[in-house]
């Protein structure tokens, strides 16, 4: 079955171009149509590497290959930065597929498939079923922004009663007050604002504070677990001085800077600092069970599902007007 879609490319300019893509449906695939689509900031990263955009898809499948069992024409999925996974090296066999040594991922596989997109050819397996009680447009932002920040918690060893730590209020740290507080965790936010004050502590937190370059931290307890949530490179130094002994810094900050990290402060308080990149999919199922079942949704702003869509929603992102993830809803 050959098939033709619209698609949303990015390109030298930076300017959103609208083209068309051509697959073939493989035997495991399935043809998705897009109804939905979460912005990241990672589409910002590569706007001008001409790929087609987005990685945050909701829709419904039209058609399938031969061989797919795990979804069914008319079911309601998503899918996130992984378009496919080998199931054979010791990632996949381990339940951290997410590592897979020979996965297809969003920027550097696929280009002519993304969710800026009409539809969409994606393996079956990396498809997940929406739970009903998620609305699709809250189901987006998810994808990839829920799965990030969801991994920390399920992964690494944070449990309930731990004082966690999240260092921005955005499209990630906002996700991550909630699921916190929904596990019972005792949610530490800081922010470069007090105006999100008001946010933090509606979403669940149990405490703020602003952190600029030349706030005092004193009287401030160190937290066990502090997930970075911002879009810019942290003061490790700061951040080591707020986190306890032993305690784990998560670094979920996209960025192609280095990071000048203080060694010696890491030795002394045996504190660690763990990269996480996305969720495995049986991580991904359970954040979208957990989030229905807690009632845990992305705070979003709307746009058409098209080439002026698209670039509207990525000016609000840029300028930083984003309150707290961008939604593009096909028309």
């Amino acid at each position: 079955m050959n098939v033709t879609f619209t698609v949303q490319r990015g390109s030298q300019s930076g300017k959103i171009v609208q083209d068309t893509s051509h697959r073939q449906l493989g035997r495991n695939d399935a043809y998705v149509k897009i109804t939905h689509s979460g912005l990241c900031g990672t589409d910002e990263h590569y706007l001008c590497r001409g790929i087609v955009l987005g990685h945050e898809g909701i829709g419904l499948v039209e058609a399938v290959g031969p061989d797919v069992t795990s979804v069914k024409v008319g079911d309601r999925v998503g899918f996130g930065w992984v378009h496919k996974t080998c199931g054979r090296c010791e990632y996949c066999l381990t339940g951290l597929d997410s590592y897979c040594d020979n996965r297809a991922q969003f920027g550097t596989h696929d280009h002519d498939v993304g969710s800026f997109a009409s539809h969409a050819v994606w393996d079956a397996d990396a498809l997940f079923k929406i739970p009903h009680g998620i609305d699709s447009a809250d189901a987006a932002p998810l994808m990839c922004g829920g799965a990030t920040v969801w991994t920390p918690y399920s992964l690494y060893g944070i449990r309930p009663s731990d004082r966690v730590g999240i260092l921005g209020i955005g499209g990630l740290g906002h996700l991550a007050i909630q699921f916190g507080a929904k596990m019972g965790c005792k949610v530490v936010v800081f922010s470069s604002s007090e105006s999100k004050r008001e946010d933090a502590m509606r979403l669940g937190a149990s405490e703020f504070h602003v952190l600029t370059a030349d706030s005092s931290l004193e009287g401030i307890k160190p937290v066990k677990h502090m997930l970075l949530c911002g879009n810019a490179q942290p003061d490790y130094n700061r951040i080591i001085e707020l986190t306890a002994s032993a305690g784990k810094i998560y670094n979920l900050t996209v960025s192609f800077e280095p990071s000048p990290v203080p060694m010696l402060p890491l030795l002394v308080k045996g504190i660690s600092i763990q990269g996480s990149a996305g969720a495995p999919r049986a991580e991904i199922r359970k954040m979208l069970d957990f989030a229905e079942q807690h009632g845990i949704k992305p705070a979003i702003m709307k746009w058409p599902l098209n080439t002026q869509g698209v670039e509207d929603a990525m000016k609000a992102l840029r300028e930083g007007k984003m309150r707290y993830r961008g939604v593009l809803v096909a028309e």
